[in-house]
């Protein structure tokens, strides 16, 4: 029973890594024939590059639930053996590195996008609002970074002033995501729970609910009420079938006895 239950838990880390490897090389592609299309475009809006740094913050919310399943295969590493779970941990490294590729070519993007040519022929309400999206994504990539370097008081900090700020902008359930993780991260699951919850109450149709969902049944799992983390698990399973966020919660459910 051992060995199936360990077999089946890591084809499914396994199936789930394959899939997101595949979804990171497809990323990367579709980056890169962005990319060009903003070097000659270059003079229009700053569309295309919120639409890509939105996909990064995606991407890196799927490495995080990766890097959370790799954590619960590690109880069991023994049982899986050494090459199997060597595997699965090369896989990771590849799409880390994917993801690195991915934010130079937004970088790439972003240059292009600040050529003075594409200051011509652009009104001066055009020219406010283009100003206007590059402060607010100047204020999420802060707080971002900051959160990327491990510093979660002050990316939740930031996080926070930018929602007060801009409240319902479409990288606002991002922010009220990351500031859940920020306590997540933190091991202050409680805090936690409370912030995830307002992702779901605040941007339910928002793409970062079926992730707040998700970490809220691993809150709850890591202070130990199984009941209330296999309730949101299964709902998670049964409102977002198809996802990575529901193979997942399947894969912890049946860690859970």
């Amino acid at each position: 029973m051992i060995a199936y239950f360990s077999t089946y838990v890591g084809c499914a880390t396994t199936i789930d890594l394959q899939e997101t490897q595949a979804k990171f090389d497809a990323e990367i592609r579709a980056v890169k024939e962005e990319n060009a299309g903003i070097r000659k475009d270059a003079e229009q809006n700053s569309q295309p590059i919120t639409e890509l740094r939105k996909r990064i913050a995606d991407i890196a919310a799927d490495m995080t639930e990766i890097r959370e399943d790799m954590d619960s295969l590690k109880g069991h590493r023994e049982i899986l053996g050494k090459k199997e779970f060597g595997d699965i941990k090369s896989m990771l490294d590849q799409l880390s590195s994917r993801m690195k590729v991915i934010e130079n070519l937004l970088e790439i993007g972003r240059i292009a996008n600040q050529a003075p040519k594409g200051e011509m022929g652009v009104s001066d309400d055009s020219k406010k609002e283009m100003a206007a999206k590059t402060e607010i994504e100047l204020a999420y990539n802060s707080a971002y970074d900051a959160f990327k370097e491990e510093k979660y008081e002050k990316s939740r900090e930031e996080f926070q002033d930018f929602l007060k700020q801009y409240p319902s902008t479409e990288y606002s359930d991002s922010a009220q995501f990351w500031i859940g993780e920020s306590y997540y991260f933190e091991r202050r699951y409680e805090q936690a729970i409370l912030e995830y919850e307002k992702v779901l109450k605040n941007y339910p149709q928002g793409n970062k609910a079926p992730n707040a969902l998700l970490k809220q049944g691993f809150s709850f799992l890591n202070i130990g009420d199984k009941s209330s983390a296999k309730l949101l698990l299964e709902q998670v399973a049964k409102d977002y079938p198809g996802t990575n966020q529901a193979r997942i919660a399947r894969a912890k459910l049946a860690e859970i006895k």
